[in-house]
């Protein structure tokens, strides 16, 4: 049973692609239940959650695999997006039936989140479903974005819902155990589990390739995210999204990850 933690109603959840794939970076589908598990369990405690839902552009790869003619970088990932986002949304609208909830996609762009209508409009869109109960699952509409609205990665689309409804937490689910003081490949190299927004841990971001149709976001970004969420006063945590309960843990107030506060 969850903890008492009146100050954690709303959650925002970022899951990257390399947690809801293999080796052969294909979707795994009991990763993406136990995701769902952990949110409906939120769920039956009033904790209401936002989904930031990485994917779509491999789940399209997986589709298309070598049958795209274009070469173009962005035609690719656009296609790729357009047809696995029914696709991911599928999985995602299936498992969350099963536990007798509902979801519904939030495609955006970043112009969206720009003072004015256009953000007035956003608010209503995610208020509104949270009032019914309806997870929202957020993910950036690759597909029409053009370069000046596009988000850096789906880190930043988080932070900038996390601010939008005014969340309590913001969880970025990856495939490492947190941010390390050094590559965490390497065995000299330990997890930092708590940074304050002031520290100078930038030095021991260590760089990783990543090929196409992977997710955007390194470790760079998010440790630039995680510590500008934190500056609004919403706690960031960066955990493994493969470990067993890792959402339940951290809203629990284990020791999981790495934890960004102010």
């Amino acid at each position: 049973m969850l903890k008492e933690h009146k100050e954690i109603k709303r959650v925002v959840i970022k899951v990257g692609t390399n947690v809801l794939t293999n080796k052969d970076n294909r979707i795994v589908g009991t990763v993406l239940n136990k995701l769902v598990e952990q949110i409906a369990y939120l769920y039956e405690n009033d904790i209401l959650t936002v989904l930031v839902s990485s994917g779509s552009v491999i789940a399209g790869k997986e589709v298309m695999r070598h049958e795209l003619q274009t070469q173009d970088k962005i035609v690719r990932r656009q296609v790729f997006s357009a047809i696995g986002q029914p696709r991911m949304m599928r999985h995602y609208y299936t498992l969350f039936q099963s536990y007798g909830m509902r979801c519904a996609q939030v495609l955006a762009t970043k112009r969206d989140f720009d003072p004015g209508r256009h953000r007035e409009n956003m608010t209503n869109c995610y208020e509104g479903l949270l009032r019914e109960g309806v997870i929202p699952i957020a993910n950036e509409d690759d597909a029409v974005s053009l370069s000046m609205s596009t988000f850096t990665d789906n880190d930043e689309l988080a932070s900038l819902v996390a601010e939008l409804i005014d969340a309590d937490m913001l969880i970025i689910l990856t495939d490492a155990e947190g941010f390390f003081n050094g590559h965490p490949a390497d065995l000299s190299s330990e997890l930092i589990k708590q940074v304050a927004v002031d520290e100078p841990v930038e030095q021991f971001v260590k760089e990783s390739t990543k090929g196409e149709a992977e997710g955007r976001g390194g470790m760079k970004s998010k440790l630039k995210i995680a510590k500008k969420t934190a500056q609004m006063n919403i706690p960031t945590y960066i955990a493994n999204g493969k470990r067993a309960n890792v959402i339940l843990d951290i809203v629990n107030g284990k020791e999981v990850g790495t934890k960004f506060t102010l």
